[in-house]
């Protein structure tokens, strides 16, 4: 049977279990909220951390506390911060109550590991307290949006590397694939003749786009409201506190974090929020677009267009054998569409905000950190297990550009309209390759023929000049 201590909160007495770090709020929150059945994000808990030890320090320096008991609930902030106590923050990522319930199961779990730190008995709260110490000078509203705002700067920057890392995948494919010439396609069609390796190439470009937006949009998590207290007015906080737990925090982090000037608006107010979902979905709708391509391109492989081969990753079918799927692009493309999807979430989510608080902040903090999470783990994987190892299949490309109507394109400049049409005519008759007919009709020599249709030709930048006239 298991132990139990006795707690008490305004509501009553509450049984906890003996030896859990979290206690009463803790435990009424996990009864009121079984929706998701999985605890906040940890980037969360552990930005947490970060905010409760700079606020710790800025509480010491107004000297609120002891030396022995300072230094213990500053290292319980420091295991919060590394990860140590992720185990114990229980409360469902979904809550009522604008986060109270997962700042108290902060509070809560910071406040007995620091008894243990002190060899106290856990729920000895006079002497760490989870509200009176772990809380002193705070509310739910300024340490949730701040923490949320140093969450999401770390995943932030762990996204731009894994950007990074993709776009540098796609310039290998681009350098590697730059002699190779192909059909180009527009609306699913046969359009003119390109190379695989520029069409590489706008993906890298696609993808630089991202990286640049995602190192730009750091800067609107910068401000933080940490200080305001409940609504801003900064109620009940020593005014030298509220100067001094930002730049212990900006110390803490090594963000270039900044107290908001306005720090009613900064409390009232979540459409920072909603601009970094929003360069979020930009990225995925990147991330969609060219994982849709890859699938295209290596479809088939025989009855396709089988321009591209996969890294083959696993056995597609139960029922057809030796059939092998794109299941990577087609991986990245759901958590492209989970990403829009929480997009909308957010949105609605910051625009729901009343007068001075938004209490929709769990949902905001669990569907951004989640978008995070995921297109790092799709960049990752796309480049780790799909773009690495992509390879071409020049005798494919080959052929298609000898047998599509495309090439005659590529003659117009040589050759007019008219002339280029009836040679792409020509083909459909006697089954012949536009190169064939041009050859046996001595439009152009081989070399001249060959010559339009290399990528070089194909890809320079308009038509060269021609010879001047006298």
């Amino acid at each position: 049977m298991t132990p139990y201590r006795t707690e008490y909160d305004l509501l009553g007495p509450r049984d906890v279990p003996a030896n859990a770090l979290h206690g009463i709020h803790t435990e009424r929150a996990i009864e009121n909220f079984p929706l998701t059945r999985r605890p906040v994000r940890p980037p969360l808990i552990h930005a947490y951390g970060a905010v409760k030890l700079a606020c710790v320090r800025a509480n010491q320096e107004l000297g609120r506390w002891d030396a022995p008991k300072a230094a213990a609930i500053a290292a319980a902030c420091a295991e919060m911060i590394e990860g140590r106590l992720d185990e114990h923050i229980v409360v469902d990522a979904l809550q009522g109550g604008a986060g109270t319930s997962t700042n108290m199961n902060i509070n809560e779990v910071l406040a007995n590991r620091a008894l243990q730190l002190l060899h106290r008995p856990l729920g000895d709260y006079r002497t760490v307290s989870p509200l009176d110490d772990l809380n002193l000078h705070q509310s739910t509203n300024d340490t949730f949006p701040t923490a949320l705002k140093v969450a999401a700067i770390g995943e932030l920057r762990l996204l731009e590397h894994e950007v990074v890392g993709l776009m540098e995948a796609f310039q290998r494919k681009e350098k590697q694939f730059a002699h190779i010439v192909k059909v180009g396609r527009t609306q699913l069609q046969d359009a003119v003749l390109t190379t695989l390796g520029r069409e590489m190439s706008a993906y890298a470009e696609a993808f630089a786009r991202d990286r640049w937006r995602i190192y730009k949009c750091e800067e609107r998590l910068r401000v933080v409201n940490l200080g305001g207290t409940a609504i801003g007015t900064g109620l009940s906080a020593p005014r030298q506190y509220i100067f001094r737990a930002v730049e212990h925090l900006r110390e803490i982090t090594g963000l270039g974090l900044a107290r908001a000037e306005n720090l009613i608006e900064a409390t009232q107010n979540t459409d920072a929020f909603v601009e970094v979902s929003g360069i979020l979905k930009a990225h995925a709708s990147n991330l969609l677009k060219v994982a849709t391509d890859l699938r295209l391109l290596s479809s088939g492989p025989e009855a396709g267009l089988g321009e591209l081969r996969l890294p083959p990753r696993q056995a597609g079918s139960s029922i057809m054998p030796s059939k092998v799927n794109p299941v990577i692009p087609e991986a990245v493309s759901q958590a492209a569409i989970v990403v829009m999807a929480n997009d909308q979430a957010i949105t609605q989510a910051c625009s729901m905000g009343n007068l001075e608080l938004n209490a929709f902040l769990p949902l905001i903090a669990d569907a951004l950190l989640g978008s995070l999470s995921l297109m790092v783990n799709a960049c990752s994987a796309f480049r780790r297990l799909c773009v690495d190892g992509l390879e071409a299949d020049e005798q494919r490309c080959r052929g298609h550009v000898e047998s599509t109507t495309a090439s005659a394109t590529a003659l117009v400049e040589r050759l007019g309209y008219e002339a280029a049409s009836e040679l792409a005519e020509a083909t459909g008759k006697d089954g012949k390759t536009i190169r064939q007919i041009t050859l046996e009709r001595g439009l152009l020599t081989a070399e001249e023929y060959d010559e339009l249709l290399s990528a070089e030709a194909v890809t320079r930048l308009g038509s060269p000049p021609g010879p001047e006239k006298s």
